[in-house]
């Protein structure tokens, strides 16, 4: 049996499906660093774009690959998730001009994979889904040299043996793991994916997730009020390249005519095709200039003041979300996208003049394209992305490898208060370089102490906790459990000599005298330190509290 294009599409449909149906069981054995169990939807969020119209696509093997990457690039969410997208990108850069695939290509294919999602992790840590992922492409590389397996069909099942074997050994190979009872959680979404592409090649293709549990937020552009209404019609279209443009970032020309048909602009330029959205009055001649770029895959004309005599009750978009969806040219020499959660935290990064705030955090990780959405409506021939999330750091940098049209520099923010000290350091005047130095310095100087629960019982060190018990972070890394948010903080302070600068943000679920209690704590604990506190109104963190 030979793999093609079609077989592979169906594959990775499968795929997608059978990781998000395991998603739950994924998440519960997330215990590391915080147990806060996220990493089932991030694998899932990142695959959701396959089970779209990708399911139809047809073409050979190689242009399936490109598809199935570009998709899952663009909706990478989490260290993992990227990882899983990098893997499948590595398979589509071996199998360009690819028709179809025997077992030698399936592993040139994989083995490339490897190597793509290695090379995004800096310091890879063993026991975690790269090992997983490594050690399954060795086995199947081994067997096929040795000329034992020849069948797609029998080579993918001795992958998932593999796979399914090596995810067993995760314990022994990452102590947290073993100390827990569990096996690494990213590992087995990677051996979710396996299963099922397997399955499929079985005649077995494991079903679409429900509807429900589908990922949210995508925009509703037929909310508007008709005398709000510039532009009649909402145009969209996936233009697949022609020869003479194939390649990224190669059509600025069709980029420039659109911004000029109207409003509302979302144009991607990816290495095969170009997804642009546009509000405009002349559709026809948006479709016409498309055309002589390649051939149009999906046209969508809507016609948004007809739509409005039949909106429902539903509010429209916010202006802010509108305006985040546009492409704006870079005007002003720096500017700055800021991640975050809570409405307090946002006023924050506005206040410190962010231009544009991605919404996410520990639980919700954003994707690769909604940092890059964010980046390119921030009117900057500079823009600086703080993650404030060790969890989205990568994710970040990938975007900033795709945004070709103005400089993107991530720095390695992995709290709010570090992103806050950040911005705090930026001088406008200065050159960019002198900035980062001076920024990465503010960054150096914080200790971010955090205050959550867990979600599951697990060991961390010499530490049982349980389902429910409060934890106490430094820098990211539990380090004491109480029953209570205020014993908690006072077991975190003891670890903590002085501050000069104290910062407290008390998050959803804290009343203002409960904060005002912490408060008191610190002062007395510091007596002279400043202490300020600010209501962030964030999700999973009871308290993040800055020391400087």
């Amino acid at each position: 049996m030979k793999m093609n294009g079609s077989m592979y599409r169906d594959m990775v449909v499968s795929a997608a499906c059978s990781l998000d149906n395991q998603k739950d069981t994924i998440n519960n054995l997330n215990v590391f660093p915080v147990p806060d169990g996220d990493t089932g939807i991030n694998m899932s969020l990142t695959m959701s774009g396959v089970r779209g119209d990708f399911a139809s696509f047809e073409g050979p093997l190689g242009e399936c690959a490109q598809k199935a990457a570009n998709l899952m690039l663009r909706g990478a969410r989490g260290n993992s998730g990227v990882i899983l997208s990098l893997f499948f990108r590595g398979i589509a850069k071996a199998w360009v001009g690819l028709e179809e695939a025997e077992c030698k290509e399936v592993v040139k294919g994989f083995s490339r994979g490897v190597a793509e999602a290695y090379k995004a992790v800096m310091n890879p840590t063993e026991g975690t889904i790269l090992t997983v992922m490594r050690v399954m492409t060795e086995t199947a590389a081994q067997s096929v040299e040795q000329g034992q397996e020849e069948d797609v069909q029998a080579l993918f099942a001795l992958m998932l043996d593999a796979a399914r074997d090596t995810l067993e050994k995760t314990p022994e190979l990452l102590p947290i793991l073993k100390q827990a009872g569990v096996v690494d959680s990213g590992g087995c979404g990677f051996v979710a994916v396996i299963e099922g592409m397997k399955d499929c090649l079985d005649g077995r293709p494991v079903t679409a997730a429900p509807a429900e549990s589908a990922p949210k937020g995508t925009a509703d552009f037929r909310a508007f009020h008709t005398e709000d209404i510039r532009y009649a019609y909402c145009t969209e279209c996936i233009v697949g390249k022609g020869s003479r443009y194939v390649g990224e970032n190669t059509t600025e020309d069709l980029h420039r005519f659109i911004m000029k048909l109207g409003d509302s602009v979302v144009y991607v330029d990816d290495s095969e095709v170009i997804k642009l959205h546009v509000h405009t009055n002349d559709p026809g001649r948006v479709l016409t200039e498309a055309l002589r770029y390649g051939t149009l895959e999906t046209v969508k004309i809507e016609n948004m003041k007809l739509q409005h005599s039949s909106l429902s009750d539903a509010p429209a978009p916010a202006e802010e979300k509108e305006k985040e969806s546009q492409v704006v040219p870079p005007e002003k020499p720096y500017g700055f996208v800021a991640v975050c959660m809570g409405e307090g935290m946002e006023a924050l990064f506005l206040n410190l003049a962010a231009d544009r705030i991605v919404c996410g955090g520990q639980t919700m990780n954003p994707s690769t394209d909604e940092i890059i959405t964010a980046v390119r409506a921030t009117p900057a021939k500079t823009v600086f992305v703080l993650p404030n999330n060790k969890n989205i750091y990568m994710v970040s940098q990938q975007a900033a490898k795709i945004v070709k049209d103005r400089r993107v520099v991530v720095l390695n923010t992995a709290s709010v208060p570090e992103g806050v000290a950040a911005m705090l350091a930026f001088d406008a005047e200065a050159e960019c370089g002198a900035n980062v130095a001076e920024m990465e310095a503010a960054i150096s100087r914080v200790t971010t102490l955090s205050i959550t629960y867990a979600v599951r019982d697990t060991e961390i060190g010499e530490t049982a906790i349980k389902e429910g018990e409060i934890l106490g972070l430094i820098g990211g890394k539990v380090v004491c459990a109480a029953p209570t948010r205020e014993a908690c903080v006072r077991s975190l302070l003891e670890s903590v000599p002085g501050a000069a600068v104290i910062t407290v943000y008390y998050g959803e679920g804290v009343e203002d005298a409960q904060a005002q209690e912490v408060t008191a704590l610190l002062q007395e604990r510091y007596p002279g330190a400043e202490v300020m506190t600010l209501c962030g109104g964030q999700p999973v963190y009871s308290y993040i509290i800055s020391m400087e």
